[in-house]
């Protein structure tokens, strides 16, 4: 057993945002304390079971929404995962995400005084009119008073989501969202390009013609002059949609860039746990039931083959700036990454959207900006 995070699933919401595909359910009239037992057994029957004895590094509570729950349930959810989790007790990064106006002072003091020490925000943007377009329940100005609450609750490691690309979404508005979130001062951003995922409202719309996107180049112009700002302030973009202060990377993340294994707890939610990824049950009645007759929660599972792996290995570990070194994929798969993408690699260093070091493979500034052309080449190989 070598998962070393743990990913923790909260599927409620206030209000079901316009573009969100993630297992989710509105949260009135929802058994969610039945929930929450559920998922604090499918945590304990995880670690009796798998045995596992290697310190958990990192903590990600999800959702949904987690701050939906009021202070007590999320209290009994962190309890629960530090109860019967091998926690790494020094530099262990436990994080939760908050959405604006939803995490008063008390609830963030609740989670500070229990060991969570990063926080997610999702922002998306700062103009109120984009907010309300993209199904956003918090205002520009819950967003300050949040951040504001959680320094004083005694956070300092901060992240918030950005979005662009969005439908009714300017350069100005942009420019504007940039200016605002580097005036927090906080030491990680994160962001996102708008993508039309089935079964959202933005799905149906896009789909009825209601909803307008707008053109790849102007996306392309966000995105680098987002990097631009964000390097001129001292934020690396240490993977395509990741910014970080010098110490700040989320650890969390990188476990799955770099292709690690890690517990996944919740309706809906994935994990990747010796050699297998799997899913729970979607549906909350059926994975609560599920757990309540002691059967297993998992409805799929998936064991990955050696050249899965290698694939995987090559698309996530390209979306770091660090790249990926030769001697790291020699140690996991006994072999060099030229001997099974020879064609691939050649191809795209030629289209200039990769770069050979020598040692190590990354993307090129072009790269970044095309990677998902770059990382389906990692999927056609021969």
């Amino acid at each position: 057993m070598t998962a070393k995070a743990i990913y923790v699933h909260i599927p409620f919401c206030k209000q079901i945002c316009y573009y969100c595909d993630f297992n989710k359910f509105y949260l009135d009239n929802q058994p969610v304390d039945s929930y929450i037992e559920a998922l604090e057994s499918e945590i304990k029957d995880a670690f009796l079971i798998n045995h596992n004895r290697e310190s958990i590094k990192t903590v990600y509570i999800g959702g949904g929404t987690p701050t939906a729950l009021n202070g007590k349930q999320l209290e009994k959810v962190i309890l629960a995962v530090k109860k019967y989790a091998p926690l790494l007790s020094d530099e262990l990064e436990f994080t939760v995400e908050v959405n604006p106006g939803e995490a008063d002072l008390e609830k963030l003091k609740i989670m500070r005084k229990h060991g969570v020490n990063r926080l997610s925000i999702g922002v998306q943007s700062f103009d109120n009119n984009l907010l309300k377009k993209i199904g956003r329940s918090h205002s520009a100005e819950e967003v300050w008073k949040t951040v504001k609450d959680a320094q004083k609750a005694g956070f300092e490691n901060i992240s918030i989501d950005l979005m662009f690309g969005l439908p009714g979404q300017t350069s100005e508005i942009w420019q504007n969202t940039i200016t605002n979130a580097l005036k927090l001062n906080i030491p990680h951003i994160s962001a996102y390009s708008l993508k039309i995922e089935e079964k959202t409202m933005f799905y149906n719309w896009y789909r009825q013609g209601k909803l307008r996107t707008l053109p790849e180049d102007i996306e392309a112009e966000m995105y680098e002059e987002m990097v631009s700002r964000l390097n001129r302030a001292g934020y690396e973009a240490y993977e395509i949609s990741n910014f970080a202060k010098s110490g700040f990377e989320s650890m969390h993340n990188q476990v799955y860039w770099e292709n690690k294994e890690y517990f996944g707890f919740g309706a809906g939610a994935h994990g990747y746990l010796n050699g297998v990824r799997y899913s729970n049950i979607a549906p909350l009645t059926h994975y609560i039931r599920a757990l309540q007759e002691k059967k297993t929660a998992v409805k799929y599972s998936h064991r990955v083959s050696k050249q899965e792996m290698m694939e995987e290995e090559m698309f996530m570990g390209l979306r770091m700036k660090k790249g990926v070194k030769e001697k790291n994929f020699k140690q996991k798969y006994g072999c060099s990454y030229f001997e099974i993408f020879s064609k691939a690699i050649q191809e795209l260093k030629d289209k200039k959207l990769l770069l050979d070091t020598g040692w190590s493979l990354h993307l090129t500034e072009s790269g970044r900006l095309l990677g998902n052309e770059v990382f389906e080449r990692f999927l056609l190989t021969e």
